[in-house]
């Protein structure tokens, strides 16, 4: 399975990734607690404010800061170089393109930078390419590297890279989840099916400028094309076209181009940082950086100042909570993310739209996502954030919770209560054998979900996994109905709809939909796109191939001495950590 999920608990697509482990006192629950890939673009964010004593103040509407530093944990008051996130499982695959999670993803936010960033407001900002120029007709790029750039180990960072990097995302061994194959490349198809040694469409013009040449527009390009880069030298010494299995052995010691470098990981421990000496941007403020990776309490590790930064689900509860410890600074944040349930289409009776259909009206969705989280959260029915560009509710169904409609709905296609009350047809019950991540909102779900379920004639068979490696080995396995998860980081609408396209919901093969996915991409102009996708919203919010679940309301919390902490609604905390500092604190 082309893993993109990663459940956004703070903070990607990469893909992608806000940056730590949300509590079980209210935190999200979709799939895994935990942060998602960024996006294969990054911004930058709210700028801080000065302010309590001197420290960095966060402007975000209803934030809450700091009232008293003297209440410091001593663990946080005494580190003087060194930050510390919770991060939840990271699998060790940290080289962009072929990880294995969203949460390998946080890793290797920090490991690389981007040719294209994008601004708070999804506008594309210069990254490694400190600019770049389209065709008018939209067919070539063009982008001009920085001078002088390096890798972590002094290596120079040329065109040569970049076009190292999109070649072999073009290789027909590559089954990652990157959306570049996707884009259409001349000459791609040729490399791909090994009548061709090179790919057409990319021409290194010199060291510092690379362009490259569509068969057809697409209004994602500039951002996808915009990714990491890959050192040739490093990565390519053993690249025979037609067999990628060796970067395998390549993951777990990445050869980056960002502003910290690997220092050590230890599974289910730590991932340990250091400053990047020959990062082309400003030196980490704090030279020392770790991801907490072992699985605890969150509450605890923020307590006892363990972990520097956490987030939670926008409860009054916890927002009550938070403000008692008197040393976090409180920031609301809507991660630009939707949560759904994967629904298995290769099972016979979850092919027919009016038993996903019966399935979603049958769920109540505002108990679970919105009431039990004190309404920290929305119902989401459509593959899309509430904070892109391309949102609508317009012709959008609700699925507002009604049995007898779920009831009708399950008597039209075929299944009739048997004398156990379970639903059968032609011999075999209606059984649903869901998989979520070890949460109290997981908890919460499973309650609701076997009420319902069993209302509606349906056998619900949860099985919980403690460790979200193991829950995606089980879905890749294939035995499964539903399975919680969350998208990773979203910047463009076609983000949100990859999945769809790319293999990675087996079953679902819709030929209206391809067409309105590929006219979407097909101009750059927002009327025209906004007008397609409400199209592809409707039909998908019809055709149900994953049920959507909700948006999440958070709010992280950090400690009051980090200054500079910025957050973006795409890309979370990896482009303003490097900015990180501690004050001092007596």
């Amino acid at each position: 399975m082309k893993n993109r999920v990663g459940f956004a608990s703070s903070i990607l697509l990469a893909s992608m990734l806000v940056l730590s482990a949300c509590s079980d006192g209210g935190a999200d629950n979709e799939g895994a607690s935990g942060s998602p890939a960024p996006t294969a673009s990054a911004p930058a964010a709210n700028a801080g404010a000065t302010g309590n004593a001197g420290a960095a103040a966060p402007q975000a509407e209803g934030a809450i800061l700091a009232a008293d530093l003297s209440k410091l944990p001593d663990a946080a008051k005494k580190r003087t170089d060194t930050i510390i996130v919770g991060l939840v499982d990271p699998s060790g695959a940290f080289t962009p393109y072929f990880q294995q999670s969203g949460y390998d993803g946080n890793v290797s936010s920090l490991l690389y930078t981007s040719l294209v960033l994008v601004d708070d407001k999804g506008e594309p900002t210069p990254g490694l390419a400190e600019k770049w120029e389209a065709s008018p007709d939209g067919l070539t790029y063009t982008f001009h590297l920085r001078p002088d750039l390096k890798f972590s180990d002094g290596s120079p960072l040329t065109a040569d890279d970049v076009a190292f990097t999109w070649t072999i995302l073009n290789d027909k061994s590559y089954d990652g989840d990157s959306q570049i194959p996707a884009l259409g490349i001349k000459g791609a198809a040729a490399y791909k099916d090994g009548t061709a040694a090179a790919v057409s469409g990319i021409e290194v013009k010199d060291p510092q400028t690379i362009s490259v040449t569509l068969d057809k527009p697409n209004a994602a390009a500039l951002v996808l094309l915009g990714g990491d880069v890959l050192s040739k030298a490093y990565y390519g010494k053993d690249y025979k076209q037609g067999d990628l299995g060796y970067m395998k052995q390549l993951s777990s010691s990445p050869l980056g181009n960002g502003p910290y470098k690997l220092e050590k990981f230890i599974p289910g421990q730590e991932v340990r940082f250091t400053a990047n000496e020959h990062y082309f941007g400003e030196k980490p403020k704090t030279p020392h950086f770790i991801y907490k990776t072992s699985e605890g309490d969150t509450w605890q590790y923020l307590e006892t100042g363990e972990v520097d930064y956490a987030s939670f689900s926008a409860t009054q509860e916890n927002i009550d909570k938070l403000t008692a410890l008197g040393f976090v600074n409180i920031v609301p944040y809507t991660p630009s993310t939707y949560g759904y349930l994967q629904v298995n289409l290769e099972r016979p009776a979850l092919q027919d739209k009016k038993v996903r259909q019966a399935l979603t009206y049958g769920l109540d969705r505002q108990s679970i996502y919105v009431d039990a989280q004190q309404g920290a959260g929305v119902v989401a029915n459509i593959p899309s954030p509430l904070t892109s560009w391309a949102y609508t509710e317009e012709g959008i169904n609700a699925y507002p919770y009604d049995l007898e409609k779920a009831k009708a709905l399950l008597d039209e296609a075929g299944w009739a209560e048997g004398s156990d009350g379970i639903r059968e047809k032609d011999g075999q019950k209606l059984k649903i054998h869901y998989l979520g991540s070890k949460s109290k909102n997981t908890d919460i779900f499973i309650a609701v979900a076997q009420e319902n379920y069993t209302a509606l004639g349906i056998q619900f068979e949860p099985e919980i996994f403690a460790d979200f490696n193991s829950l995606v080995s089980k879905v890749e396995g294939g035995d499964y109905d539903l399975v919680s998860f969350s998208t990773p980081m979203l910047t463009d609408p076609a983000d949100g709809l990859a999945q769809f396209v790319d293999g990675e919901i087996k079953g679902f093969d819709n030929a209206a939909f391809k067409e309105l996915y590929d006219k979407g991409l097909a101009t750059t102009d927002i009327e025209q796109r906004k007008a397609v996708y409400k199209e592809i919203f409707q039909l998908l919010n019809d055709e149900l191939p994953v049920i959507f679940t909700s948006y999440r309301k958070s709010v992280y919390a950090y400690n009051g001495r980090i200054e500079n902490l910025e957050i973006s609604p795409f890309y979370g905390l990896a482009v303003s950590l490097p900015n990180w500092s501690l004050k001092d604190v007596q």
